[in-house]
């Protein structure tokens, strides 16, 4: 696997070289000195030549990219004028000849009016909010932004912020008018209404200050350029440098630093987690609530504050690499500053990994394993990874005396390519995985060529829409081989794509102009290997289940610019040699789930749902809002038996586990969190009734065979 990632990586920078050599690229300097100039230079020109679909850059591209752009800019119509759409839509049509030209200047224009119109746009909302509400007054709020028109003049402008801060304001007002029910001092109507203004004041002052203020140009420029690529398709990205490097720590589920979790609160710093295992959490000296107003690094004398500092630009300066120290000077939760030494160290990120427990149903055992990603360190493929997980929670599950698994992928959104024909590998003797084909190339199989098989028992994958990419070539290929059952939604994401991550540094010639980040860019489409594709229609689960995402719009069909279905020539294979009626288990569970009351309820549940998130028309009158809140509340009700819902399961995690959580309260709490989770999920009860069924089957033909 690892030679098949190198030889992948090593086949597209050739490709992209043979493009550049073609195209006399070694004339090609890239030094403009302009580094947003320089950036689009160097993107467009790896798109036309490196992606799976180029697109061509004309008019109707153009056109789309400044719609998407200014969509971003100003998604709730409150910034901008319409006569400033109306100078903006003089380059609706000339945007692909700008970028052609490495010209910038639609960018310029339109950044320098959203500025100005922010910071506009603090006046008036405060000047909005020193004004009573008349909750009185009868009269209708309409959310569909996207058909709203854009104001006309200033007083438009005021009367838009009214309405949409009335409404959130609604919220505060009525929880003040609950809140009277149980206090013995009454306020007036009047002081109800005051103080539901000056909480709405406090939250959209803190959204200006925490995040709006902190954005500076290279933040809108990193935006203008993802409407760019994501023209091409909604999985190729531009990750600006510090973007870059949070996508490998994801990826990984890796960092250096002191493992706390932070954000920006006004002007400080606050700690808001400590990561288990951690190097502040080991030196038990920081606590959550903790306030970091002071940085110094070990060699330094002086100290940087950072009271006042962007949340992005503190942590650079918090972080470093492990064995190194870092001086922080805090003001506790108890209001005491001090000073506290912390030696950074890789900390590992634990939602990040697998995590396994053992089921015990009726004295029989059985395993569940999550997979939260396909995770990888890119640098090291030979550290840590999904796979190596993945192999040693079985292996602990077998010798508690595992009967059947569930692999448990929902909401699992991918990742690492080769880590997921690893997996698949461990439960197949051998053969292929997936195929994958680039634009032009011939197409690639993908194998398992060990012939060991760590699981040879029962196995359920378990998916849902948000189960992608990697996630859909696992339960396909097992699919295919009729190895495993798969329940879930009627169909996963749909995402058939694979990219590589690019560091456009190593694009550039003797680079004078900082880092340029990367781009994670469309480069293969991936097939089944009965030859279709699962771009689009995903994987179709053999057991379908209803879900609160079944009438939600979020699979690959419902972004912008997918690529196509399409389909190609089917690999050889053999199904699975086992002893599992396969076609029966599936009847059988299709049959408990239509007739499963919780499901039916989960059902309309998710149906009430995508209505309440469809209206758009929402009275401003309080009285009118109260009695829609009420209707809501009793409709509501006859849900409550989702949660109130419990399997006849037992879950506990494994022996080695155990020994961990006499010094790692919060691991436990958190496996104790989700084992709860389990106990009430509806989804993982059938999984292990199909189990049961694999397993009853399993001896059934086993004892039929040997009497033959």
């Amino acid at each position: 696997m690892i030679r098949f990632m190198k030889r992948n990586y090593k086949i597209l920078v050739l490709v992209l070289l043979l493009a550049f050599t073609s195209c006399s690229f070694t004339t090609k300097t890239f030094e403009d000195p302009d580094k947003d100039k320089l950036l689009i230079q160097v993107i467009t020109y790896v798109l036309q030549r490196g992606h799976f679909d180029p697109k061509e850059m004309n008019d109707d591209f153009s056109t789309e990219v400044y719609t998407d752009y200014i969509d971003q800019l100003d998604p709730l119509k409150r910034y901008f004028y319409k006569s400033d759409i109306e100078e903006f839509e003089k380059f609706k049509l000339l945007l692909d000849d700008q970028l052609k030209e490495y010209d910038i200047s639609f960018f310029n224009l339109t950044h320098e009016r959203l500025v100005q119109r922010i910071e506009e746009s603090k006046a008036i909302y405060k000047d909005v909010l020193k004004d009573p509400f008349d909750y009185a007054l009868d009269e209708i709020f309409n959310s569909d932004y996207e058909n709203l028109d854009y104001v006309k003049n200033k007083k438009q402008m005021k009367d838009r912020w009214r309405q949409q801060l009335k409404f959130s304001n609604l919220a505060n007002y009525d929880d003040l008018m609950i809140e009277q029910e149980t206090i013995e001092e009454k306020k007036s109507l009047t002081q109800i209404e005051e103080e539901a203004r000056a909480e709405t004041l406090k939250s959209i002052d803190l959204y200006y200050n925490d995040y709006l203020d902190d954005l500076v140009r290279k933040d809108w420029f990193s935006m203008y350029v993802n409407a760019i690529v994501t023209k091409f398709d909604p999985h190729t990205n531009y990750y600006a440098p510090e973007d870059k490097e949070n996508f490998n720590q994801q990826m990984s589920g890796k960092l250096e630093g002191i493992g706390a979790r932070l954000s920006k609160r006004m002007d400080n710093t606050k700690i808001v987690e400590l990561i288990s295992g951690g190097p502040a959490w080991r030196g038990n000296e920081l606590e959550v609530g903790d306030i970091i107003m002071k940085v110094r690094q070990e060699k330094e004398e002086e100290s940087v504050n950072i009271v006042g500092m962007r949340l992005d630009d503190a942590i650079k300066l918090i972080k470093g690499p492990k064995g190194t120290t870092v001086v922080l000077t805090v003001k506790k939760v108890d209001g005491t500053i001090e000073d506290i030494s912390i030696t950074r160290d890789v900390v590992e990120i634990e939602e990040t990994y697998a995590k396994s427990s053992i089921v015990t149903k009726d004295d029989r055992r059985f395993g569940v394993i999550d997979l939260p990603k396909f995770y990888v360190d890119f640098e090291d493929y030979k550290s840590r990874n999904a796979a190596s997980d993945i192999k040693k929670e079985i292996e602990r599950l077998k010798a508690e005396g595992m009967e059947g698994l569930v692999l448990d992928l929902r909401n699992n959104g991918g990742g690492s390519l080769p880590v997921v024909v690893d997996i698949a590998g461990m439960f197949i003797k051998d053969g292929p995985v997936v195929q994958v084909r680039a634009t032009g190339e011939p197409k690639e199989v993908l194998k398992d060529k060990d012939k060991s098989i760590i699981w040879d028992g029962p196995l359920v994958i378990m998916v849902n829409e948000l189960s992608a990419s990697a996630s859909e070539i696992l339960a396909a290929a097992m699919q295919d081989y009729k190895r495993a059952i798969v329940i879930g939604s009627k169909q996963t994401y749909g995402k058939g794509t694979v990219q590589n991550f690019l560091d456009l540094n190593n694009m550039v010639r003797n680079n004078k102009n900082g880092d340029l980040g990367a781009l994670k860019l469309t480069t293969q489409k991936f097939y089944r290997i009965n030859g279709g594709s699962t771009q689009l229609e995903g994987v179709k689960s053999d057991v379908v289940v209803l879900d609160r995402y079944s009438f939600i719009d979020v699979g690959e069909k419902d972004q912008k610019n997918p690529l196509p279905w399409d389909k190609i020539e089917a690999v050889d294979y053999n199904f699975w040699e086992g002893y599992f009626d396969y076609n029966e288990t599936i009847e059988n569970s299709s049959k408990r789930m239509s007739g499963n009351e919780q499901l039916k309820l989960i059902g309309e549940n998710a149906k009430w749902i995508k209505t309440r998130m469809d209206e758009t028309q929402h009275s401003l009158k309080y009285d009118t809002y109260k009695a829609q809140l009420k209707l809501n509340e009793e409709e509501s009700k006859r849900f409550d038996k989702i949660s109130e819902y419990n399997t006849n399961l037992t879950f506990e995690s494994l022996p080695y586990e155990k020994e961990l959580f006499v010094k790692d309260t919060i691991l436990q709490e958190k496996r104790d969190r989700w084992h709860k989770s389990l106990s009430k999920d509806v989804y993982i009860e059938e999984a292990i009734n199909v189990l049961e069924d694999l397993k009853m089957s399993y001896s059934i033909k086993k004892v039929a065979t040997v009497k033959d």
